[in-house]
């Protein structure tokens, strides 16, 4: 059985294209999504993985509209392949359950494993760069020994709240802490 996917990314788009296109394709069943692609929380898709069975093929118009990148694209793929169920992108004409559709498929998956490694070893590089020249990485303590020393001297007034101390300082509550703990 073929299922269809289909997402927009705001609830003023429309779905009408996807879904004529999905319906076209042979879809079975549509489910359906108004949400961005970056958002894991896909209670359409959730449902439409949670459908598929082996020997089914999920169907979407285009790539895009299911992977929120491409690593994401690939390890959904990768996870449906797994569970004996093909994939079939509409646009691109991919279709995992055609050997030349999952040869093309399995390039994309290498490309994208070669950018996350050229990715790694690049921040690696910077980060050895970085500490050659005596910096280190991280935020910075923001400790103001001025606050410190006001924040010290006002904790002493029990009457006074640390609520209101805070405010006058400009601090949160756990820089309060942070400055009077190691009185």
């Amino acid at each position: 059985m073929k299922i269809g996917y289909a997402r927009v990314s705001t609830l003023e788009q429309n779905l009408d294209l996807q879904r004529d296109a999905l319906q076209k394709a042979g879809c079975g069943r549509l489910f359906e999504d108004k949400a961005s692609g970056s958002s894991s929380q896909r209670e359409g898709l959730a449902k439409a993985l949670e459908t598929l069975r082996e020997g089914d093929t999920l169907v979407v118009w285009k790539l895009d509209r299911l992977g929120r990148s491409l690593k994401h694209l690939v390890e959904t793929v990768q996870q449906l392949e797994s569970r004996g169920i093909g994939f079939k992108s509409l646009q691109e004409s991919l279709d995992t359950t055609t050997s030349g559709g999952k040869l093309v498929f399995h390039v994309f998956a290498a490309l994208a494993e070669f950018e996350r490694d050229l990715i790694r070893e690049r921040t690696q590089a910077g980060l050895a760069a970085a500490r050659a020249r005596g910096r280190q990485g991280g935020r910075p303590k923001g400790r103001d020994e001025a606050k410190r020393a006001a924040a010290i001297a006002l904790s002493q007034d029990k009457s006074r709240p640390i609520k209101d101390i805070c405010t006058m300082l400009s601090i949160s509550r756990t820089s309060f802490y942070r400055y009077t703990n190691g009185q």
